[in-house]
């Protein structure tokens, strides 16, 4: 039992290591589950080129197929006799005949003994017109000529006409009209005029089903192959030049070899276990290389799963392509995974995943190396291009790029591989151009990341460290006095990382917000007060230093009301890290010698600094606040200051949970020290 507990306790505490572990299983599960289980034909060849391996012999009977180019030109061949299919409406003929004489008995008023003469008159013109044929107009019509062949279904026979052989409703009432005006007096050609407007109609109807069904069973007899290759026959010899022929071959051969599995599963299966094996090793080295070269990364479970998730979502789509629209797989905007990376995270990070991710879909996609090399190359551009700048417009010149690069690379691939660009045309351009329009989702997707992990982007800093935001326009307003020292601690805290390398906008930004919960009582600190009256006077050194820590309580209060995100929230956690409050401790020392003083009551209840970027804030708070309150501002009595705060600061282990070396410290504090300077135009004393 005592084991069992043991174990339980041990899984408790390394519960970070288990939910990774957890995750990278459970994407490579999803991975291999949704990967397309085809067996890869393992040649790369090109044609007029020399085959670069061993001869090759047929490992079982396969037909050959036919190239696209002999396809379109038999189908060309067998569509040049087929013709439209019209229908003759037999029914309807009669019924408007018959509704015709009915409508004559009904409005004949005339003399009886001119009635069968109209009768006659009118069966004849109707029977001439109808019998003849009226053709329907549709769209079709517009693109036949007159001299135009179609079929015509008359009861159940199909005879061949031109188009000029039937009457239009135009022609059918022009000659109606002729036909009246040499007609004898005692015809009625008004009501025999009108009988026929009303019951003349188009009785030639195109059928669009019969034509299509005539269409394909006229495409249906043009067989898909010619010919067969046996069994461990030679198709090419090593050395051999690719001709046409024998680049059919080798494609019809890799048509047959993806869904030959003679007879069972085992070559499925042993596709199935490599691929496997693959996406283990890939998975693997993405983990392996972030513990190593990106540790921040590796231990914030966020950012582990916002990278994975990202992955995922490139991939998965492009396997449900592959397995569906395999022709359209350029259409997928992979280079959304590369802009989204660098905009999170940095160059290293964005190249390493871009390709683990290029390789995993690589392994499905037709034509594997060519795709891997275009799509290789356009995450590249997308990333250099938008690797120093994030802003909006940046993002709109890398659409551009996307798209150019696509294009050139496209083409370089074709005269590298093909010889030519006949298999290049318009409609790959257009793919690249929708997938190019797909890339413009990167925006609202990092918009989307950043809600849905906690993340912050370069656009969003630049946001928030304008100085008009409502939070900092509060602050100038109501604190003018700590507004002016964040600002001066901004400027320390970009130049100090610029110098030891780091996120300077994040820095910068968190040092914006780190005093906000001064608003709360801004007339207790120093920087605010005008005059030699003190509140702090009226106060005893306990409540004036509780004053003092809860500012840093008041400010995640301020921040979190006005959605400020967590990441720079962290800067006013941790900026004063679990230090003292030492000018209030130690008065409260002298003014009760005889009392133990808590020492815990004056201190910050931190964390202490994790990063980077919240350790060197600490330093310049400190710093650019002590740095006010010298009477003599020297050189030396800068430089002086700048160590004993920063050498005070490590004594007091604020710093061991960063990775910032000795060298990056010494570094820091020469930058404080030059600023400072500056910043009180104090010359440097040159030896004499």
């Amino acid at each position: 039992m005592s084991k069992i507990s043991s174990f339980l306790t041990k899984l408790a505490h390394s519960y970070q290591v288990v939910f990774r572990v957890l995750l990278f299983l459970a994407v490579i599960i999803v991975i291999v589950w949704q990967m397309p289980r085809t067996v890869k034909f393992k040649y790369e060849y090109q044609k007029m080129r020399p085959w670069q391996y061993e001869s090759l012999y047929a490992p079982f009977n396969f037909p050959i197929y036919k190239s696209s180019e002999q396809l379109e030109l038999e189908e060309e061949n067998s569509l040049k006799d087929f013709y439209p299919i019209y229908v003759y409406d037999v029914a309807l003929t009669k019924n408007n005949r018959e509704l015709m004489l009915e409508k004559f008995n009904a409005k004949w008023n005339g003399p009886d003994e001119y009635r069968d003469a109209n009768i006659m008159l009118l069966e004849k013109l109707y029977d001439t017109i109808e019998n003849r044929g009226v053709i329907a107009l549709t769209s079709l019509y517009d693109d036949l000529k007159p001299e135009s062949m179609i079929d015509v279904v008359r009861e159940r026979v199909v005879k061949t006409k031109q188009l000029r052989d039937f009457y239009t409703m135009k022609t059918a009432t022009d000659f109606v009209t002729t036909y009246l005006t040499d007609a004898e007096p005692e015809i009625d050609k008004i009501l025999i005029n009108r009988l026929l407007l009303e019951c003349l109609h188009q009785n030639v109807i195109y059928s669009e089903d019969l034509t299509k069904q005539a269409e394909e069973q006229a495409l249906s007899t043009i067989s898909l192959t010619f010919g067969m290759v046996q069994k461990d026959e030679l198709i090419i010899s090593e050395g051999e030049l690719i001709t046409d022929e024998k680049y059919n071959i080798l494609n019809s051969l890799k048509i047959e070899y993806a869904s030959h599995d003679d007879g069972n599963m085992f070559n499925r299966n042993q596709n199935l276990y490599g691929q496997i094996i693959i996406i283990v090793v890939v998975m693997a080295l993405l983990f392996i290389a972030l513990k190593l070269l990106r540790s921040d990364i590796y231990k914030e479970s966020g950012s582990l799963s916002m990278i994975l998730v990202m992955m995922l979502m490139m991939i998965i789509p492009s396997f449900w392509i592959i397995k569906h629209y395999p022709d359209m797989i350029y259409m997928m905007p992979i280079p959304i995974l590369a802009m989204l990376l660098v905009t999170f995270f940095d160059t290293k990070v964005a190249i390493y995943v871009q390709t683990l991710t290029l390789i995993i879909i690589s392994l499905a996609v037709p034509n594997s190396f060519r795709y891997f090399v275009i799509q290789f190359f356009v995450s590249l551009i997308s990333i250099f291009v938008l690797s120093r700048n994030t802003s909006r417009s940046r993002y709109f010149l890398t659409y551009f790029a996307v798209l150019v690069s696509y294009i050139v690379l496209r083409i370089g691939i074709s005269l590298v591989f093909d010889a030519g660009l006949e298999n290049f045309g318009w409609r790959d351009v257009g793919i690249f151009a929708m997938n190019a329009l797909f890339t413009m989702l990167t925006l609202p997707l990092s918009f989307l990341f950043e809600r849905v992990f906690g993340f912050v982007t370069d656009l969003t800093l630049l946001e928030l460290s304008n100085t008009n935001s409502p939070l900092l326009r509060k602050l100038a307003s109501e604190a003018p006095g700590t507004f002016q020292h964040v600002m001066q601690v901004a400027d320390l805290c970009e130049e100090a990382l610029f110098a030891i390398g780091g996120n300077m906008l994040l820095a910068r930004t968190g040092a914006m917000y780190h005093d906000v919960g001064k608003i709360k009582n801004p007339l207790f600190f120093t920087e605010n007060q005008s005059g030699k009256f003190n509140l702090h006077d009226e106060m005893s050194y306990y409540e004036s230093s509780q004053i003092i820590i809860n500012h840093v309580i008041d400010g995640i209060e301020i921040c979190r009301k006005y959605h400020v995100p967590e990441q720079i929230i962290d800067f006013v956690r941790t900026h004063h890290g679990t230090r003292r409050t030492e000018y209030f401790y130690q008065m409260e020392l002298k003014s009760n010698p005889d009392i133990e003083v808590n020492e815990e009551d004056f201190r910050y209840h931190g964390p202490i600094p994790f990063s980077k970027e919240t350790a060197v804030l600490m330093m310049a708070d400190s710093v650019e606040a002590a740095s006010r309150s010298l009477v003599d501002k020297t050189e030396e009595s800068i430089s002086k200051l700048v160590d004993g705060i920063i050498d005070t600061q490590m004594k007091d282990n604020q710093f061991v949970n960063t990775d910032l070396t000795f060298r990056d410290i010494t570094t820091v504090k020469k930058v404080f020290k030059k600023k400072l300077m500056n910043m009180y135009h104090v010359r440097i004393a040159y030896p004499v």
